[in-house]
């Protein structure tokens, strides 16, 4: 498949006239052909009024079709084969097994979603039968969920498939009935182009509406500030810095109708050594902790740049662990030059905060946009008077702070941002010390886990990425797993509705199967 430069509005593929962009390899600094055509605010326009006018035929096709699509974008993007990848490494930097992985993880999600769709459960649908002879009497209530409206999806950087054309937003927003506008991110756009293309076909072979689904290219300060500003949507799905996030934000709520804006943004993800798992694993807990910390050049949302642990001899072997694996690890190209310049720039403010001092360094830069990692220490007085030290440095950069004593470390547990994740290492010894401290982190973190590394996000029914402010714009929402769905559904209740106009998932022979809610009784499948 040819890569043309081509934006995707609806069943078309056009060059946009507002400029030109070229893709870039960060591992050569060099341009890749061809040249993006940029939208124009009229190319806007098309692309939301399409997804207006398809909003209601696609909520209204029975699930087991919107179920189809999504199983059919799957397919579609795993038929581009071999040069999906190929351009997604030059585009990127990231190695081919890492993008392998993504791909299926993209397509997984997808399918993860079908199933969400068919099962029905997200659609909540209740009735509550009328009681006339109740005094007061109640009238026929009946509750579903619908899509909120077109949704505006922002591709991400550090994710060129997962998070980007057809990722998460996209999935979940396409499962709730929802038509997509997707802002490709400018540091990947052959490798949008191609999965646009394929979800495009995905919506022909499926015979959807026109605009379910289109994709354009252009700067996220005119194009994407265009699109959040536009009537037609009603939602954004957003991945990426606190200030873009925030920017995005405002704008909404600005709006004559505001709209909820679904931003994920920076978290450093706290992990906490406890004694007694120090004590009985510290060089293997070292290890693990740099492997997390340099995944992927430290550009997943939730590798550990925040380390939390008492200070004794135990603490010191992890750090000597820590600095001799860190040593080991080469330095790897960063995804964009804007990243890596920004990068350089957090870790030059880091060597110039007193108090904290360089403790290890991974191996020596490469060419290109290559960045080697670093870990810091300092004392608790250092990290609690300076509290630009939990600010994310995105990257390969970690700060580790000792403690003097247990209450210390709880109070720096209280005053942490919302995080999307925060890791405990503890032993059996360590139960009433981590028992006081989960209930903090619970309000601090939308997961919370035990002995493990936060880096790997299941797509699951169970899994929460998400979490309070900065980490996210929402701290009810997720958007991983199948509950990020919910953030682009909203409630109608029908009153007293002629059984003839009523929809399919409330009337009182329940065609679809659906699991009910029935005068406050769950009723799996069969009639009312």
């Amino acid at each position: 498949m040819s890569i043309l430069g081509e934006m995707i509005i609806g069943r078309a593929c056009l060059r946009g006239s507002a400029g030109q962009a070229f893709g870039y390899n960060p591992a050569t600094r060099a341009d890749l052909e061809p040249a993006f055509g940029q939208a124009s605010g009229d190319d806007v326009e098309r692309a939301c009024a399409l997804a207006q006018q398809a909003f209601d035929p696609y909520r209204a096709l029975p699930l087991e079709r919107r179920a189809r699509f999504l199983e059919a974008i799957a397919e579609q993007i795993l038929a581009v084969g071999p040069q999906l990848i190929e351009r997604a490494m030059q585009e990127s930097g990231l190695p081919q097994a890492r993008l392998e992985g993504e791909r299926m993880r993209t397509v997984n999600q997808l399918r993860l979603f079908a199933k969400v769709v068919r099962d029905g459960y997200f659609i909540d649908a209740t009735v509550d039968s009328a009681l006339p002879d109740r005094a007061p009497p109640r009238p026929d209530l009946r509750l579903r969920k619908i899509g909120l409206g077109p949704v505006a999806v922002f591709g991400a950087s550090n994710f060129p498939l997962a998070f980007s054309v057809a990722g998460g937003d996209t999935a979940s927003s396409l499962a709730a009935g929802c038509p997509v506008v997707v802002k490709a991110h400018g540091a990947h756009p052959g490798t949008s182009e191609l999965v646009g293309r394929a979800v495009q076909r995905a919506a022909i072979e499926c015979d959807m509406p026109e605009g379910v689904f289109s994709m354009l290219f252009g700067d996220g300060r005119t194009v994407g500030q265009q699109l959040v500003g536009h009537p037609a949507i009603k939602a954004v799905g957003f991945t990426g810095s606190r200030q873009g996030g925030t920017a995005l934000m405002r704008t909404a709520a600005a709006r004559s109708e505001p709209i909820p804006v679904y931003a994920e943004m920076s978290s450093v993800n706290p992990m906490f050594l406890l004694p007694s798992a120090l004590q009985a694993g510290g060089a293997t807990l070292a290890q693990g902790f740099v492997d997390s910390l340099t995944l992927g050049v430290g550009q997943f949302c939730t590798n550990p740049g925040l380390v939390f642990a008492l200070a004794g001899s135990d603490l010191d072997a992890f750090v000597s662990a820590a600095a001799e694996a860190l040593a080991a690890k080469a330095a790897g190209t960063m995804l964009t030059a804007g990243i890596h310049e920004a990068y350089n720039s957090g870790i030059a403010r880091f060597g110039a905060l007193d108090g904290l001092q360089l403790a290890a360094q991974g191996g020596e830069q490469g060419q290109g946009c290559a960045a080697r990692a670093a870990l810091y220490v300092c004392d608790a007085d250092a990290y609690l008077g300076n509290p630009a030290l939990e600010d994310e440095v995105f990257g390969p950069a970690a700060v580790l702070v000792r403690f003097t004593d247990e209450e210390q470390l709880l109070r720096a547990a209280e005053a942490l941002h919302g995080q999307l994740t925060a890791t405990v290492h503890a032993g059996e010894s360590d139960h009433a010390l981590a028992a006081r401290l989960l209930p903090v982190l619970e309000r601090k973190a939308g997961r919370v886990l035990f002995n493990g590394f936060p880096t790997g996000v299941e797509v699951s029914h169970a899994m929460v990425h998400g979490g309070p402010f900065p980490a996210t714009s929402d701290s009810r929402t997720t958007s991983v797993g199948a509950s990020a769905i919910d953030r682009f559904l909203r409630p109608v209740c029908y009153q007293n509705i002629p059984a003839s106009l009523l929809p399919q998932e409330l009337s009182d022979d329940n065609p679809l199967g659906l699991a009910r809610l029935l005068d406050g009784t769950l009723k799996v499948g069969g009639a009312a």
